[in-house]
């Protein structure tokens, strides 16, 4: 039996328009001035919508951050998601390597907003806390991936793989910082080649 497929009512699509032009003007509005510098003010008189109508979707401009926050970071988390199963230890340190450059290079394209981010994380509690579970979102699956290597007889057993999937997140959250603040000296294909190296062959046997 088809079911017919339950059209939203033209109330719910205008509200869903007002809110992604809030999240539209937010994104605008923080890119040019900042996070800190940013009112919910000036946000809403791009969107060109009323006060009342903007704090029925968002209570100020930390939640709007943090929604525009998680749209980039799911954008990171494609990459996180790549298939993961390997069956050499090659395989595996290319499928690695993938990922770095990509993890990276996402850095770089996403830069004028990923520098709000980092702003925005120093000064709001909210905006920091969902960082923090954004972060240990990558760490598990990170550490999901090198309980498959070790399972399958690729990666060494003597090591706790969320405290490695912990360290190797760090290491590449360094790098990323350091391409959205622009203090970076070297090219993304050497700090992909030199991070890459060192993780995987502290953690795959014979690499």
């Amino acid at each position: 039996m088809n079911k017919e497929i339950e059209q939203p009512s033209t109330r719910k699509l205008k509200s869903i328009q007002t809110k992604n032009r809030l999240l539209d003007a937010g994104r605008d509005i923080f890119i040019k001035y900042g996070f800190q510098k940013a009112t919910i003010s000036q946000i809403i008189k791009q969107a060109e919508t009323g006060y009342g109508t903007a704090y029925v979707h968002f209570k100020n401009k930390d939640d709007i951050l943090i929604v525009l926050m998680e749209d980039v970071m799911d954008r990171f988390y494609v990459i996180a998601e790549l298939p993961f199963k390997p069956k050499t230890k090659q395989e595996a340190c290319n499928l690695i390597q993938k990922q770095v450059r990509l993890f990276l290079e996402m850095a770089n394209n996403e830069q004028p907003m990923m520098q709000v981010i980092e702003e925005a994380i120093r000064i709001s509690g909210d905006v920091y806390n969902k960082w923090r579970s954004i972060r240990e979102r990558f760490i598990q699956r990170i550490a999901k991936d090198i309980a498959y290597s070790q399972k399958n007889g690729l990666a060494r057993l003597d090591v706790d793989n969320d405290l490695v999937a912990r360290g190797w997140f760090y290491a590449n959250e360094m790098y990323l910082w350091d391409i959205v603040r622009n203090e970076n000296s070297s090219t993304t294909e050497d700090i992909v080649h030199n991070l890459t190296e060192i993780y995987t062959s502290g953690l795959y046997f014979g690499v």
